[in-house]
């Protein structure tokens, strides 16, 4: 939400000045009577039809996240919003139209400012402050317009230099054209529209040096790109530029070549070999343990997360050791919930291979921390601890099952029978319940599922 300040004097085009209301209306500044004014301040201060302009609230809108100097008195002390129709009531506060009225509706016979009783609960329109209001949203609007056509124009200029630039002279063309693209997004479609991703996409290959390689990808993850694009940022020259700088970037342009991988896993022509990749696996396995860099851990654990989902990869993920590198990160109580919920979902799908299976079952902190995990994060978390365990024990039951009770997981599965997970989870829980209390007695067992245990 924009910062609402007072001010005492609002600028108008031409170098005037509003001093308060009767001074606008006493200066001419805001035009006759009606409900919004018939003419409106131009580019070069001379004055237009408002007719040329959007409403007063399509101009709010579209202006809503780029001005934080909105006058006070332009504020409903309602809604906080500026007012498009506003009206005053006998105590002299003003409204915004729908606002006041809806308070009225609710039975109050009050001002909602004062919390004065009114004897008259008619109101007056606002004109004149409606008019202060179009007249300083227009003159924004048009500087906003103005500023968005240069900088469309600069932009176009970048993408004509980069045709023919060189060296240092196309890194820094790439460099003002990111700051563009990240600063005005409407640019983002005039790139694309004047065939800037083909020719950022043409950049990226064997021979692009990583200073260009790295402005070239930060630009193209902010926009969007076509099928044709994506499919030649696929090919295995581009991928190998993409797999160095993951391994060998700053930790933006590691997160932003997360995000380029990402987009391309969404399109219909990805094939599973792209990310396919020892080195591209070991370079996101070692992002996600930078613990110096959260959001790189994030980045890192959600495409390894997404990127596992394809059957092929997940040999490869199990042969770099992902298994006890995950445990181990898992291990630590303090990990957050965004980092927990992708690494759990990631060693769940592991178990699906007998490789993966295998090194769950031999690594000595899978079943600890699965058990201290089920019921303590999230739903999502309990079903793939729930998952995992399950299909541990059921490999090794005499082995897995014990050290899996003994570390709490009884007295967890019957919290999750009690708690409102989905069936689905109750009945896996029910046959993991039933395969650990086999290498007990019946009052053993019922002596591992205190709860007061657990917890100790």
């Amino acid at each position: 939400m924009p910062q609402y300040a007072q001010h005492a004097s609002w600028k108008l085009e031409g170098g005037g000045q509003i001093m308060d209301l009767e001074t606008a209306v006493k200066d001419g500044i805001l035009g006759g009577g009606g409900g919004g004014g018939s003419l409106l301040p131009g580019k070069d201060a001379t004055l237009v039809p408002a007719a040329e302009k959007p409403d007063l609230r399509n101009m709010i809108e579209e202006l809503y996240s780029e001005v934080e100097d909105v006058p006070s008195v332009f504020i409903c002390p309602i809604s906080l919003e500026p007012m498009v129709d506003p009206v005053t009531l006998i105590t002299g506060q003003t409204y915004e139209r729908a606002n006041i009225l809806k308070w009225f509706s609710m039975g109050h016979l009050t001002c909602p400012t004062t919390m004065q009783e009114l004897w008259d609960d008619a109101v007056t329109p606002n004109r004149t402050l409606r008019q202060l209001i179009n007249a300083w949203f227009s003159q924004r609007y048009l500087q906003m317009k103005k500023r968005s056509e240069d900088v469309q124009g600069r932009a176009t200029e970048l993408i004509q230099t980069l045709k023919k630039a060189k060296g240092q002279a196309r890194v820094q063309a790439l460099k003002e054209l990111h700051k563009i693209v990240v600063a005005h997004a409407p640019v983002n479609t005039s790139v694309v529209d004047f065939a800037g991703a083909t020719l950022l996409s043409s950049l990226v290959g064997p021979f692009t040096s990583h200073a260009v390689g790295s402005e070239v990808i930060a630009i193209i993850v902010n926009l969007t790109l076509d099928s044709d694009t994506k499919a030649n940022l696929m090919q295995p020259a581009k991928i190998s530029l993409v797999v160095d700088l993951l391994n060998e970037g700053t930790i933006d342009t590691k997160i932003n070549c997360t995000r380029l991988i990402e987009m391309l896993m969404w399109e219909r022509s990805f094939r599973s070999e792209v990310v396919s990749s020892l080195s591209l696996l070991v370079a996101l396995l070692r992002l996600a343990k930078d613990k110096r860099h959260p959001n790189g851990v994030a980045a890192g654990l959600r495409l390894l997360r997404d990127i596992v989902s394809h059957e092929q990869v997940r040999s490869l993920m199990v042969s770099i050791g992902a298994v006890p590198q995950l445990a181990e990160l898992l291990s630590n109580p303090k990990w957050e919930l965004k980092f927990i919920e992708p690494a759990l979902q990631i060693l769940d799908s592991l178990s699906t291979i007998p490789e993966g299976l295998l090194a769950l079952k031999d690594c000595p902190q899978i079943i600890p921390t699965a058990v201290r995990l089920l019921m303590h994060a999230s739903e999502a978390c309990t079903h793939h601890a729930l998952s995992i365990l399950w299909a541990v024990c059921k490999l090794a039951l005499d082995e897995c099952a014990s050290l899996a009770v003994e570390a709490g997981l009884a007295a967890k599965l019957l919290l999750v029978l009690q708690s409102g997970c989905n069936p689905e989870m109750k009945q896996r829980a029910a046959e993991l319940l039933k395969l650990c209390s086999h290498n007990y007695s019946p009052t053993v067992f019922i002596s591992k599922c205190k709860l007061t245990r657990t917890i100790q």
